[in-house]
């Protein structure tokens, strides 16, 4: 069972089915479903019903999230609790991909794809990188994207690296980009660390183009997210066979949910609940419903006008929320 975040995007939806078919082939004798916390059908419940359907009495359960923050902590396993207990199956969470040696490779080939696309003369070392991480409220999520940033930087020659963030955290993608111009390289690569695309990646690219445009002297190179990239699939798969070998170890060292983390000591202890049952299917119609029941009752006629800020699920107020370089999800203006 592959538990993805959901999204607005259809295509970003149709992505991650597409992972789910890559995942079959890889596990022909076994059933593989998938569903979505929120904004995007099927739910996770929906995915987790079709296998009861087939006769399916235990369930591995793998995280479709690059790190671990709030949703793969708290609110995947929040809900696949509750469907446990009233579906009477047996669920057993596996790990999020992680910083990991094959989704390091899979992150090189595709910055590799776009600077061979780009071409030119431009050496390494001449040349800056930007890695745009999705951003969360949990400082260990966004370090991590910081680590993907140093290995692509060290083990690619890059002259420079700068670390951005589409939302939650700082700094966002607009003024970590301003910054980057300042750093006097020739050519500037912005690589969005993320598994899918939909409204964020559009947004990445769409403030590049905007920063590029101020900046005709530098050359600007958009490269390509993960998506279904054979490392990622090959990642996907390991994390299965942990959670078989019994080797599935979240790594717990820096949760702030567990330690005193520098900024955010008030967060330790909270309950693990999920915020997302008033989000659960919205986003991309009715028509994308893999052919799963729904006979379990939602209340999806209330409106919500919900722009995935983090303070719409009444999660913890971020302690950097008045920050000068962010954070927002996105601008009022664009």
């Amino acid at each position: 069972m592959i538990c993805g975040h959901g999204s607005r995007s259809q295509a970003a939806v149709d992505e991650f089915g597409q992972l789910s078919e890559r995942l079959r082939e890889r596990f022909p004798d076994v059933p593989v479903d998938y569903g979505y916390l929120e904004f995007a059908t099927p739910i996770i419940r929906d995915g987790l019903e079709a296998l009861k359907a087939k006769g399916v009495k235990k369930v591995l359960a793998v995280p479709g999230m690059l790190f671990a923050a709030g949703h793969a902590k708290n609110d995947i396993p929040s809900v696949l609790n509750t469907c446990a207990a009233q579906l009477d199956m047996e669920i057993v969470y596996g790990r999020e991909l992680a910083v990991d040696l094959k989704m390091l490779k899979a992150a090189g080939d595709r910055v590799t794809e776009a600077l061979e696309k780009a071409g030119g003369d431009v050496p390494r070392e001449e040349t800056l990188l930007v890695v745009v991480g999705r951003g969360a409220s949990d400082p260990d999520a966004n370090s991590n994207v910081a680590k993907v940033a140093r290995m692509l930087w060290e083990g690619m020659g890059f002259g420079w690296c700068e670390v951005a963030y589409s939302g939650v955290t700082f700094p966002l993608v607009e003024p970590a980009l301003e910054h980057a111009t300042r750093l006097g390289y020739r050519r500037i690569v912005v690589f969005p660390y993320f598994l899918f695309t939909g409204i964020l990646i559009d947004r990445i690219y769409s403030y590049t183009d905007a920063v590029a445009a101020r900046y005709p002297d530098i050359e600007f190179i958009k490269a390509g997210y993960l998506n279904d990239h054979p490392q990622v699939i090959d990642t996907f798969v390991d994390r299965v066979h942990e959670i078989v070998d019994g080797r599935n170890l979240m790594n717990c060292q820096m949760c702030k949910y567990r330690a005193q983390v520098l900024g955010f000591e008030d967060e330790v202890g909270l309950p693990q609940e999920s915020h997302h049952h008033h989000v659960e299917g919205i986003g991309t119609g009715a028509g994308h419903d893999h052919g799963h029941s729904h006979d379990h009752a939602h209340d999806h006629d209330h409106a919500h006008g919900h722009d995935h800020a983090h303070a719409d699920h009444h999660h913890h107020p971020y302690p950097h929320a008045d920050h000068p370089l962010g954070p927002k999800s996105m601008k009022k203006d664009t």
